[in-house]
């Protein structure tokens, strides 16, 4: 099959909302591809190594295809003991989780990869941010529950959402805990002169698909 030839010089290689509206806010203009990986074909021992693998998967499934752009692949685990926290698929699951979190400190890990086949570059990198809850009466977890916001969200919670009352604190970067760390990721490009700043608006917004022109 014939993959069309895009414009665009970076691709979200991620079917997220959160990912691309952080992208967005930051000014980038991309196209959207989600990958289409199988993610139960990821197995690593860790859950660094497993949002690492499973980042780069993703970014080099749709990388193969369109060897001349930036694809940015990425993953988020919620990790409570050193046990990865996914998406709730009933209410007692998530009622269990979110009392699992409830008073205590846990790690939100985003694996990312920023690849560009045709020139050999493949960057993967784990970013770490502590989160501690604050302790949860019974009656705010069945609320918060039926809420629906839990069920399609890694640990059962949204830090950009309604779940921003759960959240005490954190240590480290907001939009790592959101789903992408944007700081990381525009480094990376500024780095790769991918972002270059000697244009007046070297984050340029614009229209995000696949016929978008990427700039700058």
């Amino acid at each position: 099959m014939k993959v069309p030839e895009l414009k665009t010089k970076i691709i979200l290689a991620s079917q997220s909302p959160r990912r691309r509206y952080l992208l967005e806010r930051a000014g980038l203009r991309f196209a959207v591809i989600p990958s289409r990986l199988d993610e139960a074909s990821i197995t690593a021992a860790t859950p660094d190594d497993y949002v690492r693998e499973l980042a780069q998967a993703k970014a080099m499934d749709i990388a193969r295809m369109h060897p001349d752009s930036w694809v940015i692949g990425a993953d988020t685990v919620v990790v409570a003991e050193g046990r990865i926290l996914g998406k709730p698929a009933s209410t007692a699951q998530a009622r269990d989780m979110l009392r699992r979190l409830s008073g205590r400190m846990h790690q939100v890990l985003t694996g990312f990869c920023i690849c560009r086949l045709s020139g050999e570059h493949v960057f993967t990198d784990v970013v770490r941010t502590d989160v501690l809850f604050k302790t949860l009466t019974d009656d705010e977890i069945e609320w918060y529950i039926q809420t629906g916001e839990p069920f399609d969200k890694a640990g059962a919670y949204a830090i950009q959402g309604i779940g921003t009352f759960l959240v005490k604190r954190i240590n480290g970067s907001y939009t790592n805990v959101v789903g992408l760390p944007v700081c990381e990721v525009v480094e990376f490009l500024i780095r790769e002169q991918v972002i270059r700043f000697d244009r007046p608006h070297p984050l340029v917004n614009g229209p995000h698909d696949e016929s978008a022109a990427a700039g700058p």
